[in-house]
Order: structure tokens, then C-alpha cells, then sequence
């Protein structure tokens, strides 16, 4: 490939490490990048394209794994963090992470070929970021003063289902997964630390299954002609990811939702002006 595609592929990883874990949407910010100025669709064709837009987040989670290893090794029974004394039925364990991601992985698998085909799109992105506006103010407008849940071992497994449908809203494009799931859970109770390492730790399995699934779906569209574009989006994804992982998991228990919910409205006004007028 040539250097300027792989300079492309650079920058989606970017774009797609820094705004991984905001609640904002990195999809949605990678479309948009992508749409208006990196064009990448006119030398890797659409599907290959949209299936490079979410394999690529797979540096990012790469990177939950390498600053979360512990608590995720927790799940499993293979560490114990902080002495912990309870069993593994009592505590945050691998069963919380699937019924939590059991609505978004159903409903994916039965609209994904219509999100391919209809919803990678700018113009729905800027609905999906006023959309997921909306549900972060209210999130941090009506949510309980006080956190009922400041513990994932605090979490039931009633609780894991419930942020999990909120979850499913992340299935369209420009809404955020992180958005969703964060402010699902602090709507329920749950503090937003808490529901922000609660919706990292959901995100592992669940876009390692999406890459599987979208690679299987759009094999015959790939070609290893384009493996050095995917390599170097995905180490850039990892690097960046990396280094916002922690700022934004400090950020989220000080700022709450409010400033990224504006933040959206702002960049979807924005691009309602570009596209529409």
C-alpha cells in the first residue's frame, strides 16, 4: 500500500484510540473522519471499510486488557484483587460480563447486515450524537445523589441485564457504547467509575465477537493487500488508547457526563451545518 493509505490508516487509529473510551462515540468520529476527508471507502470498497472501522477498536481493547488484567483475570478466578474473601457466586465475575452483553450481541447479530448497509452514514451519525446527548443529561440530571452501587462486586446480575439493553442503543452508529452503557448504569444507581470500568470490561468480549463476526461476514470482500493498512490502524488504536485510558477514567468521576453531552451537541451542530445547508 501506499504511504499516504497507510498515513490514513494511521489517523483512523487515532481517532479512534483517543475517543474509545469518551463517551462520544469512536465509530462515529471515524465516519465522520473518514466520510469527509480520508475517503478510505474509494481504495478499500465499503465493506472493507466499515469492517476496518471496527476490527481497529480491537487496539483499543487491547489496551482495557493490558491496564484492567487484573479485574479481568479476576472474572476467571485466576486472581484475587485486594484479598478478596468472597466467593466467586458473591462477587463480579465472568457470568456479570456475559448477561450484560447478551442484548447487544442477540440484537447485533439480527441487524447487523442492515447497520452495514444503512447506518454508516454522517447524516446518522449527527442523529445518533443528539440522541446520546440527550440520554447523558438525563442520566446525570436524574440519577440518585447518592450512587447506590460503588462496587463492580456490588453489581447483580438483574443489574448487569438492564445496563445491557441500555447498551443495545450503541448498536447504531455515532451513539457510543461507553455513552450508553455509562449512562445506563448511573441512571440504575450505579456511580460513573464504576459503570465506566463496568462498560471497558463488557467492551472486550463483545467487539472482539463484532471484528469476528464482521471479518467472516465480508471475507470474500478482503484481500491481503490490505493487511498493512489494518496493522498499522490497529497499533495506533493500542498506542493512543493506551494513553487516554487512564485520563478518562480520573476525567469521568470528576466531570460526570454533562461536558462530553455538549461536546456532542456542538460537534452535531456543527456537521448539520456541512452536510445539510
Amino acid at each position: 500500500m501506499e504511504i499516504i493509505e497507510l498515513l490514513k490508516a494511521l489517523i483512523l487509529g487515532f481517532v479512534e484510540g483517543m475517543t474509545e473510551f469518551a463517551p462520544v462515540s469512536s465509530t462515529g468520529h471515524m465516519i465522520i473522519v473518514d466520510d469527509m476527508w480520508l475517503k478510505t471507502e474509494e481504495f478499500l470498497g465499503k465493506y472493507p471499510a466499515n469492517t476496518f472501522k471496527i476490527v481497529v477498536q480491537l487496539g483499543s481493547i487491547l489496551a482495557v486488557v493490558v491496564v484492567m488484567w487484573k479485574r479481568i483475570l479476576s472474572l476467571v478466578g485466576l486472581y484475587n484483587i485486594g484479598g478478596q474473601s468472597k466467593s466467586m457466586k458473591g462477587r463480579f465475575n465472568l457470568a456479570h460480563v456475559i448477561v450484560g452483553m447478551l442484548p447487544a450481541t442477540v440484537i447485533g447479530f439480527a441487524f447487523k447486515d442492515f447497520i452495514d448497509d444503512h447506518l454508516f452514514k454522517v447524516e446518522h451519525v449527527i442523529y445518533a450524537l443528539v440522541a446520546g446527548a440527550i440520554l447523558m443529561i438525563a442520566a446525570d440530571k436524574l440519577a440518585p445523589k447518592k450512587p447506590k452501587v460503588d462496587s463492580l462486586d456490588d453489581i447483580s446480575y438483574g443489574l448487569a441485564f438492564k445496563v445491557g439493553l441500555v447498551q443495545c442503543l450503541s448498536l447504531w452508529p455515532g451513539f457510543s457504547r461507553s455513552g450508553a452503557t455509562i449512562s445506563g448504569g448511573v441512571l440504575f444507581g450505579i456511580s460513573h467509575r464504576v459503570a465506566a470500568d463496568f462498560t471497558f470490561i463488557m467492551a472486550v468480549p463483545i467487539m472482539a465477537g463484532a471484528s469476528l463476526v464482521s471479518v467472516l461476514k465480508n471475507w470474500d470482500t478482503l484481500s491481503m493487500d490490505y493487511l498493512g493498512f489494518y496493522v498499522v490502524g490497529f497499533i495506533s488504536s493500542f498506542v493512543f488508547a493506551l494513553l487516554s485510558i487512564k485520563f478518562f477514567l480520573a476525567l469521568i468521576s470528576k466531570v460526570k457526563l454533562m461536558p462530553f453531552a455538549i461536546y456532542r451537541l456542538v460537534l452535531a451542530a456543527v456537521l448539520a451545518f456541512i452536510i445539510f445547508l
